[in-house]
C-alpha cells in the first residue's frame, strides 16, 4: 500500500498531461486490494428453485462513475433496467474530478456528492433530487470521499481519504446543509473511509485504512470520543481520540475500508479489506463481539432491514450476504466485472443495487440482487468505475 502511495504522489506531480491520461484515478490508490489476492470460491451451498418474482414498482437509484465524472440515475421496474438520466460533475472540465461518495436527503428532495480531486482540495455539492440541478458546492479538503448524512438531513459527514498525499492523520469534514458551509474538520486517522452514521444520529463511524482502526465521533460534540484497535489478537476499545504517530515503521494487518452500524447501533462491523473477514464490535462495552471469515477483499458492507449483512468482494469479483449474528456466510453471488464497490438495499428489503467499477476503460454496472432469491435479475451498463451508490426512491412504474 506504501509503494501504490508513492506511486499516485509520483503521477500527480506528472502535471496536467498525467492527469488527464487517468482513466480511474481511485482504483490506482486500491490496485494493491484489487488485484492482491486469489479470488475464493463460496462456501456456502447453491442456492436452487424457481425464478424469482420480478418487481411490481419502480425503484430509483443514484450512483456516480469515478472516472466518467457522472451522476447516473437509474430505474429498475417490470419495464426493465435503464438509464433515466445522467449529468456531468465538477469544476475541471478539462480533468478528473472524481466523484466518490454519494448521499440522499432523508426527505428525498437532494443528493450530496463528493468530489475527490480539485486545486488541491476536492469538494461536495448539493443537487436537487429527479432535476440533478445544482444548488452549492463547498471545498474540504484532500480527497473527500465516503458520504453520509444525519437522520435529519442537517449535516453530511464527509472522510477526508486523502488517498494520494503523505500518510499523516486526516479528517471528517461537518457541512451543514441549509448553507453549505463546513461547520467543523474533525482530525481523525490516516485514510478514513466508510463514513457512516447511527441510527439515531448521535454517533458517527469511519475505518482507518491506514491505522488500522475504527473511528467513533460523537455528533453532539463534534468530537472523537473513542476508537477501536481491529488488528487481529490485537483487538482493543479506547477512550479519547488516538494519538499522532509516524507512519514509517507501521504495517496494517487489517486495512479497513468500511464501518457499518448494525439497525440498532449495538453492533459496529467492520470491513478487513486486507486479511479478509468482518470485524463485529460491541458499542455498549467497546469490545470484540466476534469476527469471521469473508470474501476476497471485502470492501463495502450494507444492512437490510430484517439484520442480514451485505458485503462487496473488491477482489473476489462477488457479494457476499451475511448472518451477522452467527458469522454464516448466506449466499455468494459472483458479479459481471471485476472491483466491486457499493451496496445498497431497497427500503422493502427486496433488492440490493450493487456498483461495479470495472477494469481500465471497461464500463461501470449497476447488478441487482433479488434479496429473496439471493440472484442478480437485472444489470446495467453506467460509465467507468462506478462507485458510490445510494436509493433515490420508490414509485408507480411508469407506462
Amino acid at each position: 500500500m506504501k509503494r501504490t502511495a508513492v506511486s499516485h504522489r509520483k503521477r500527480k506531480q506528472g502535471g496536467l498531461l498525467s492527469r488527464r491520461l487517468r482513466v480511474v484515478p481511485c482504483l490506482l490508490v486500491f490496485l494493491a486490494f484489487s488485484f492482491g489476492g486469489q479470488a475464493q470460491t463460496s462456501s456456502a451451498p447453491a442456492l436452487t428453485g424457481s425464478a424469482p418474482a420480478g418487481p411490481t414498482q419502480d425503484y430509483l437509484v443514484y450512483v456516480v462513475c469515478e472516472s466518467a465524472d457522472k451522476i447516473v440515475l437509474i430505474r429498475f421496474g417490470p419495464g426493465g433496467t435503464r438509464i433515466e438520466s445522467q449529468t456531468r460533475t465538477g469544476l475541471m472540465p478539462m480533468d478528473i474530478n472524481g466523484p466518490h461518495g454519494i448521499a440522499v436527503s432523508p426527505d428525498k428532495q437532494y443528493f450530496y456528492v463528493s468530489e475527490g480531486h480539485g486545486r488541491p482540495n476536492g469538494s461536495v455539492w448539493k443537487y436537487r433530487a429527479g432535476t440533478d440541478a445544482v444548488i452549492k458546492y463547498t471545498s474540504l479538503s484532500l480527497f473527500p470521499a465516503t458520504t453520509d448524512i444525519s437522520p435529519d438531513g442537517s449535516f453530511i459527514y464527509v472522510a477526508n481519504a486523502n488517498f494520494h498525499g503523505d500518510m499523516v492523520p486526516s479528517s471528517i469534514s461537518v457541512v451543514a446543509t441549509d448553507q453549505m458551509i463546513e461547520v467543523k474538520r474533525i482530525t481523525t486517522c490516516t485514510m478514513p473511509h466508510g463514513s457512516r452514521l447511527n441510527h439515531t444520529g448521535t454517533k458517527h463511524y469511519s475505518a482507518c485504512m491506514m491505522d488500522d482502526m475504527l473511528v467513533e465521533i460523537d455528533t453532539r460534540k463534534f468530537a472523537v470520543s473513542r476508537y477501536f484497535m481491529l488488528g487481529q489478537g490485537k483487538e482493543m476499545g479506547m477512550t479519547g481520540a488516538p494519538a499522532a504517530h509516524s507512519m514509517a515503521d507501521h504495517k496494517t494487518s487489517c486495512t479497513p475500508t468500511w464501518a457499518q452500524p448494525s439497525n440498532d447501533g449495538s453492533i459496529i462491523y467492520v470491513a478487513c479489506n486486507q486479511s479478509n473477514d468482518i470485524v463485529a464490535i460491541n458499542t455498549d462495552t467497546w469490545t470484540l463481539a466476534r469476527r469471521f471469515p469473508a470474501g476476497t477483499g471485502v470492501y463495502n458492507l450494507a444492512m437490510t432491514k430484517d439484520g442480514r449483512l451485505i458485503a462487496t468482494n473488491k477482489r473476489g469479483q462477488s457479494v457476499s450476504i451475511f448472518d451477522p449474528v452467527t458469522g454464516r456466510e448466506l449466499a455468494r453471488i459472483p458479479t459481471q466485472r471485476k472491483i466491486v464497490h457499493g451496496a445498497v438495499v431497497s427500503p422493502d428489503d427486496r433488492y440490493a443495487f450493487i456498483s461495479v467499477e470495472g477494469v481500465g476503460t471497461e464500463p461501470g454496472t449497476v447488478e441487482v440482487i433479488d434479496l429473496g432469491s439471493l440472484k442478480t435479475v437485472a444489470t446495467v451498463d453506467v460509465g467507468p468505475q462506478a462507485a458510490g451508490i445510494d436509493f433515490w426512491k420508490m414509485e408507480t412504474t411508469k407506462p
